[in-house]
């Protein structure tokens, strides 16, 4: 009887000690798997798109694209360098300088000539390219005496004594049809005033006009340089060709 219930009370240990090991091990199963499922909320992927720094950054990105200032300094990465910033702000300042109104002469002159009509048909008046006196004048029908050369020939222009660099200014609105250079009279502009009327400045320096720009009545064509060799003893002066249709024509018939 006393064998009986020592086995008794074995069986009903062992019992007892099973059912504990097996609720250990059902615990350590359950903590693993709630140790796994946290681990697997912190790396889904549609918890990420909700993290307040990707929202923050596709906002900027937006905004940066408009031209906001601002928003592309917020949306400036970390460690990215001030160079790139300022590269991206300075391009469409340059841009706005290279189409804004600081136009270059020849652009305006361009832009003048898409409307110029060129008409000048010898009964109006046209400005003196400079103010000054007239040392040679116009002669084709007779011989006149030039003293540099020291002997008579016709002289097909005016020459009017100026002073070295003063403006010359194109007596009517005008086409610039040749710049060139010759021995005689230096660098000089040939000028279209219309209805084969053309008018030629020599003795000039420092030409800002280019062939084919239309100027208008008064716009600077050049400056006046010193005489060539064959102007020494007349001095200083420019050179003055009224020409129409081919044949010179005396310029003072029709300056104001």
């Amino acid at each position: 009887m006393k064998d009986k219930a020592n086995q008794l009370f074995r069986d009903k240990f062992v019992l007892v000690m099973l059912v504990l090991g097996l609720l250990t091990i059902v615990a350590a199963v359950g903590t693993v798997t709630i140790r796994k499922g946290n681990q697997n909320l912190e790396e889904s992927p549609y918890l990420e798109i909700n993290e307040p720094d990707g929202m923050i950054i596709g906002e900027n990105e937006t905004a940066s694209v408009a031209g906001n200032s601002n928003a592309t300094e917020a949306a400036e990465p970390a460690g990215a360098s001030a160079q790139g910033h300022a590269g991206e702000i300075a391009a469409p300042v340059e841009s706005a300088k290279t189409e804004g109104p600081e136009t270059t002469a020849l652009e305006a002159g361009a832009a003048a000539g898409d409307s110029l009509a060129l008409n000048f048909t010898g009964t109006e008046k046209l400005m003196w390219p400079v103010q000054g006196n007239v040392i040679l004048s116009y002669s084709m029908d007779t011989t006149t005496y030039f003293p540099t050369l020291e002997q008579y020939k016709c002289n097909p222009a005016n020459v009017i004594q100026s002073d070295v660099s003063t403006p010359v200014s194109a007596p009517a609105d005008a086409r610039v049809l040749e710049i060139g250079n010759n021995e005689e009279i230096g660098n000089y502009v040939r000028l279209d005033l219309g209805n084969e009327y053309t008018a030629v400045c020599g003795q000039l320096k420092e030409i800002p006009v280019v062939v084919n720009e239309y100027l208008e009545k008064g716009d600077v064509i050049g400056y006046i340089a010193e005489p060539t060799k064959y102007y020494s003893v007349e001095g200083i002066n420019l050179y003055f060709e009224l020409q129409h249709a081919g044949e010179p024509v005396d310029a003072l018939d029709y300056l104001e």
